[in-house]
């Protein structure tokens, strides 16, 4: 199987929690390789076909800082070739005006650097006024919220895996 590499930013450790669920949904770290983006460089990215990024929405539309400060770094990155999926963590009750940017803004910088996103989500089941990770009427990644919806966030978890498998050509 063909090695996948998720790069996570994380300030509560929600989503480093997610990114090991997620590692060990897809079978372990024989499978995915776990990078906390705040000790990740350029060349870590090189390597690997196979890509999922995790970020928290930080306080209003923000990204989380670690990668905050990696994030001109991403557009010296040639991502074409590259399949790319992408999950994060948001509050979609408290900040329903910018649930999930943080989310949409990588989306957007790395597509832009040639990626190919996977694994986009449907909105149904929850509740927010709007988002900058919509594409056509859905999350260009999962959206998990631990504030509001942390009993789904397993199951949302495996269903999405599961595509994932399927998009990535597992």
């Amino acid at each position: 199987m063909a090695k996948i590499s998720l790069f996570f930013g994380t300030q509560t450790s929600n989503t480093q929690t997610a990114a090991e669920i997620i590692q060990k949904e897809f079978g372990g770290n024989s499978v995915v390789d776990l990078n906390d983006i705040s000790k990740a460089e350029k060349s870590d990215f090189e390597s690997y076909n196979y890509i999922i990024i995790g970020c928290p929405t930080w306080n209003v539309g923000e990204l989380q800082s670690d990668w905050e400060n990696f994030f001109d770094e991403l557009d010296s990155i040639d991502f074409s070739g590259k399949k790319v999926a992408y999950f994060g963590e948001g509050d979609q009750i408290g900040y329903p005006d910018t649930f999930q940017d943080a989310m949409g803004m990588l989306e957007e910088k790395i597509t832009e650097q040639g990626g190919e996103t996977v694994g986009y989500w449907s909105t149904d089941g929850y509740e927010f006024t709007d988002s900058k990770a919509l594409r056509d009427g859905k999350f260009v990644g999962l959206a998990l919220d631990e504030d509001n919806q942390s009993d789904l966030t397993d199951k949302r978890i495996k269903t999405w895996v599961d595509r994932l498998k399927q998009e990535f050509g597992l």
